[in-house]
């Protein structure tokens, strides 16, 4: 769960985003330019958390009063593979080396829900972390990595599955099969689509993140809507967005079906009356 540090909502003097231009960083940089809020947009082309040199140069952009919000990371679809996780990992190892050289007023670190096992039901922010690859090893590692900066308000935030028009990940879900469907007027399911998800829209993700930054939020939330939909009627939703008939088919499944359902009461809490756009909603 999370504490606000200010009960009314404050502008922060600055807020610095690390991976500005990816999916979720390029929507918060549209809220934080849309609220004439102070801000920074660091990309790997300023600043490549990957390199040696990179705490040395991202502390000479920070100021004391900043915000910073990492959201810079490989991707699954960038890879799986050990190589990956190591680049992971020394991205936040050099920040946080560079907020040990400028400390920061506020940090605000977007984890992943992968640091959750699907043998959990019902998920809440007191489900303990168990990451059953190592894609979710190193979120829970990099949030670990955050918490040993000493004195530093941090916030972590584990977004569930993100969907939006401008994802580039093509992830299975929403984005894809709203992809497949435009350009093959067909969406294939891994079995009957089965498996319950929580999805969230990349604009929620944004606007929640903002919120959390102009209470100078502390502790760990999970970003999602409360409301668990199988990949089955997500295919139909969007099916029913297109004039020409959409086929829904199915493969043969690879996996075991799971499920994953989330209790967002600590969510509710903390902004009360927010409302989710709801999946017909978001796909229109």
């Amino acid at each position: 769960m999370i504490v606000h540090a200010h009960r009314e909502p404050r502008e922060p003097v600055r807020v610095v985003v690390l991976g500005a231009r990816g999916f979720i960083g390029s929507a918060l940089m549209t809220r934080l330019v849309g609220a004439h809020l102070r801000c920074l947009a660091v990309s790997s082309t300023e600043v490549d958390l990957t390199l040696p040199e990179a705490p040395e140069r991202l502390a000479r952009l920070l100021n004391p009063g900043d915000a910073v919000v990492m959201l810079s990371a490989l991707t699954p679809d960038k890879g799986r593979d050990l190589a990956t996780v190591m680049n992971n990992l020394a991205m936040m190892r050099h920040l946080c080396a560079a907020l040990e050289k400028k400390p920061c007023a506020h940090l605000v670190y977007f984890s992943s829900d992968a640091v959750y096992s699907f043998a959990s039901g019902l998920v809440n922010e007191e489900t303990p972390a168990c990451p059953q690859d190592l894609y979710g090893a190193m979120h829970h590692t990099r949030e670990l990595m955050a918490k040993s900066l000493a004195g530093t308000p941090l916030l972590i935030l584990r977004p569930t599955l993100v969907y939006g028009e401008k994802d580039t990940h093509n992830a299975y879900g929403p984005n894809r099969f709203r992809r497949a469907a435009e350009k093959d007027g067909r969406i294939q399911l891994f079995g009957g689509g089965e498996e319950m998800r929580d999805h969230i829209h990349v604009d929620d993700v944004a606007e929640l993140a903002l919120r959390c930054l102009r209470h100078r939020s502390t502790g760990t939330l999970n970003l999602a809507t409360g409301r668990s939909t199988s990949f089955h009627d997500v295919a139909r939703i969007l099916a029913k967005r297109f004039s020409r008939p959409v086929e829904i088919a199915s493969a043969p499944r690879a996996s075991p079906i799971t499920h994953r359902h989330y209790d967002v009461t600590n969510l509710i809490k903390a902004f009360p009356g927010y409302r989710f756009r709801s999946l017909e909603d978001g796909n229109g």
